[in-house]
């Protein structure tokens, strides 16, 4: 798309190891929104390790109001938008900024509680708020149900891809699979067409789950998204190389 062509050569300049700055660099926006996983700290230290010379803004909840987001308008010029909220409703022209992202082909990245974002729990969302359970099928072309009881172990493993796109997705991390996530299994199958499993999960006595994925959207946009997002997974070597491996896709052709 025309708006990735633009930003190709600039992605470049994002990892930690280059040196120059590049005036026209991607815009990633973070949205975080909360309370179980510490992405409010985690997401910024993997920002720090991994994107210090891209143009980042993180984009949190109220701390008096936590289904408002401040300065949401910075989605508005978002190359990237990077997902970590739990069940929130929005007013609805705070959820339009989000939508318009999606529908301009944008990509999206997800992690842990995006795949139930912006929906509650069985309920429907106050007076003035809105909802869009859709989201995660939508824009992750995924399937979340529930998740197994914290106390099975996960252990994930390569999902096998057979593209090339998804075996770089897993360039330098191979080496570290398999391993045992922090949190618990989420129960996603089946996922919707036009997605690539990159990275699967399984817990004893029970079939396989997708927890890695990336999906081609009916917009013509990227979306990755994971289930990983425990505090444990990103003091891991595997979860901080998938999400920089996934902006570079995300922010090329």
């Amino acid at each position: 798309m025309l708006y990735c062509r633009m930003i190709a050569a600039s992605f470049i300049f994002c990892f930690i190891q280059t040196q120059q700055v590049d005036a026209e660099q991607p815009h990633l926006v973070f949205l975080i929104a909360e309370k179980e996983y510490q992405t409010e700290d985690t997401v910024p230290a993997f920002c720090k390790q991994y994107l210090q010379k891209c143009r980042v803004d993180f984009v949190k909840a109220l701390p008096d109001d936590p289904n408002t987001f401040a300065d949401i308008e910075s989605v508005d010029s978002a190359d990237l938008l990077f997902v970590s909220v739990r069940r929130r409703t929005l007013p609805p022209q705070q959820l339009n900024h989000i939508r318009r992202h999606v529908q301009a082909g944008k990509p999206v990245i997800g992690i842990r509680t995006a795949s139930h974002a912006f929906c509650l729990r069985n309920e429907e969302p106050p007076k003035g708020l809105d909802a869009w359970p859709e989201f995660d099928k939508v824009v992750f072309g995924g399937n979340y149900t529930n998740h197994y009881k914290n106390q099975f172990v996960a252990t994930i493993q390569s999902g096998q891809p057979d593209s090339l796109v998804g075996k770089n997705l897993l360039s330098g991390i191979k080496k570290d699979l398999p391993f045992e996530s922090g949190g618990s299994l989420y129960r996603v199958s089946p996922l919707q067409e036009k997605t690539e499993i990159i990275l699967h999960g399984v817990v004893e006595g029970y079939a396989p789950e997708p927890v890695a994925w990336t999906f081609l959207r009916a917009d013509g946009g990227k979306s990755f998204y994971t289930s990983l997002g425990h505090v444990d997974d990103f003091h891991g070597p595997v979860l901080p190389r998938l999400l920089a491996n996934a902006i570079e896709w995300c922010l090329h052709e």
